[in-house]
């Protein structure tokens, strides 16, 4: 049996148990909530640990380079209005997605690099998961490694908290599931062989091993919402904001880990 075939049958598996249970499981107690790192096996955490190993460095490398350099129109690089990305974005990647009043809705960190190209560098936005996206964007999150999490706070992005919620909760596609019949009801169990983790995105952009690349969380929830045969939003749209917000706003607490390594 290929691995394609394989994971399909157990996803369906997992739908059938899933539909045969009477009662879904309650949201995970907070003193109970685990980074994905914790369901990883003893070399892949290895390979996050050590920055000569990890790939995702690469990217930030890649970083920090577009970050010192001149773009657009206007001829500004990033340093000229921020300064030293060590001092000045330490904690910024820990407070995203966040409110933006202009646009009177939230943003994710990949947003507001494209919102300060467009606004002060006078340049084109960067297309989503483009290596210079994800490369700014992981040099940003590394800023903020070890961090802990605290998305969600501002009184204003309570609404939004709560559409992102509903979206997780919901059931949908073909196979008729919701963010949390897997990642509330199913954790630390096994889907074609990989850990079914708790959702929390400490560590985006991550490094997956699958992906041989780096890839944000957006890509990662499009290929969740079409695992279970639903039509998948574009990148950027606003349902996938407000889900990225909800997932972040319930790990808060927990320490960012970017550039992650998973499978």
């Amino acid at each position: 049996m290929s691995v394609s075939r394989a994971i399909r049958v157990a996803v369906l598996l997992i739908a059938a148990d899933i539909a045969a249970s009477p009662l879904a499981a309650a949201e995970i107690p907070q003193d109970q909530r685990r980074s994905g790192y914790s369901f990883m096996t003893p070399d892949t955490q290895a390979m996050q640990d050590d920055d000569t190993a990890n790939p995702g460095m690469l990217w930030v490398l890649d970083g920090e380079a577009l970050w010192n350099s001149k773009a657009g129109a206007a001829g500004k690089a990033c340093a000229d209005c921020h300064g030293d990305a060590r001092a000045s974005m330490k904690g910024v990647a820990a407070r995203y997605p966040a409110f933006d009043a202009t646009l009177g809705r939230p943003v994710n960190l990949e947003q507001r690099i494209n919102l300060c190209r467009v606004g002060h560098q006078q340049a084109a936005p960067l297309a989503f998961e483009s290596r210079d996206l994800l490369a700014l964007t992981a040099y940003l999150a590394e800023q903020s490694r070890g961090t802990a999490i605290e998305a969600g706070i501002d009184p204003q992005l309570e609404p939004f908290v709560a559409k992102g919620r509903e979206l997780f909760m919901q059931r949908q596609g073909q196979l008729n599931l919701g963010c949390a019949n897997c990642h509330d009801d199913n954790w630390d169990k096994r889907l074609a062989g990989s850990a079914i983790t708790q959702a929390h995105p400490t560590g985006y952009p991550l490094y997956r091993l699958e992906w041989q690349s780096l890839g944000s969380l957006q890509r990662r929830l499009r290929s969740c919402i079409s695992g279970i045969r639903a039509q998948a939003y574009d990148y950027g749209a606003p349902e996938l904001v407000e889900l990225e917000l909800y997932l972040m706003s319930r790990a808060r607490g927990m320490p960012i880990e970017a550039p992650a390594v998973r499978p």
